[in-house]
């Protein structure tokens, strides 16, 4: 099998592979837009998991920022392996289905067990 380079500098192909379409190493799916690093919250789906990011938004009247965050469902090919409580980085990519636009490139800091 054969692995694609996504084009993104410092991302280290995953040392297992996959025979997943939507992969962005092993598969065709091209990636673009956004990076993203957020906590994993869930991995109960087939092939996809969700991600709790953290964010800062200004608020104009009291000239400060304040911290937000949000759930996104994110697509995760079997070659990566995330379990609830890693740090992973996402990254933008075409819709794979309704509510998954954005796919796992790498586990930046496993769960310490």
């Amino acid at each position: 099998m054969s692995v694609r380079n996504i084009g993104i500098p410092n991302i280290e192909p995953p040392i297992k592979t996959c025979d997943d379409k939507n992969c962005p190493f092993h598969g065709s799916l091209p990636v673009r837009g956004k990076m993203f690093v957020g906590i994993v919250q869930k991995t109960k789906m087939q092939k996809a998991i969700t991600v709790k990011i953290d964010y800062l938004k200004y608020n104009k009247k009291y000239q400060r920022y304040e911290r937000r965050n949000s759930k996104i469902s994110v697509h995760c090919p079997p070659c990566i392996e995330a379990q609830p409580g890693d740090i992973v980085q996402l990254i933008s990519c075409r819709k794979i289905s309704k509510t998954i636009s954005t796919v796992v490139i790498q586990i930046v800091k496993k769960k310490n067990i």
